[in-house]
């Protein structure tokens, strides 16, 4: 009986452990989503991107981190004058998706200028 006792307390201590190191990973993170336009799905993803890279070294200053990481994440498409495009629809987006090692990038034709890109990325840093 003692042994099971004892690989009971094992068990849980390891879970806390375990569950409180994956808690406090998640805490160190942070969602970048930035937007971009320029004449070319290439240039408007290139500068989201960049966008996205200087975003999460602003979020790394405040957070007071020593490094940041980044992870591309998808997110939604987020348009520059919601009054004349409040939304981008499935439709509208340009294929494929640009996805780097850092970003996640979704590209449309936009009504003002002429291509716009929303770019994703997690932040974590510590």
């Amino acid at each position: 009986m003692r042994r099971f006792l004892k690989a009971g307390f094992a068990l849980v201590g390891f879970s806390v452990l375990f569950f409180g190191a994956v808690q406090t990973s998640d805490a160190g993170c942070e969602l970048v989503r930035v937007t971009n336009s320029a004449k070319s799905k290439a240039a408007a993803a290139r500068a989201a991107y960049e966008t996205a890279i200087q975003t999460a070294e602003e979020v790394r200053r405040r957070r007071g981190w020593r490094y940041v990481s980044m992870r591309p994440r998808k997110v939604k498409p987020d348009p520059f004058w919601k009054t004349v495009r409040p939304v981008v629809t499935p439709e509208m987006l340009l294929k494929p998706d640009v996805v780097t090692r850092r970003t996640y990038s979704q590209c449309w034709k936009g009504v003002v200028v002429p291509y716009v890109c929303t770019a994703g990325s997690m932040a974590c840093g510590n």
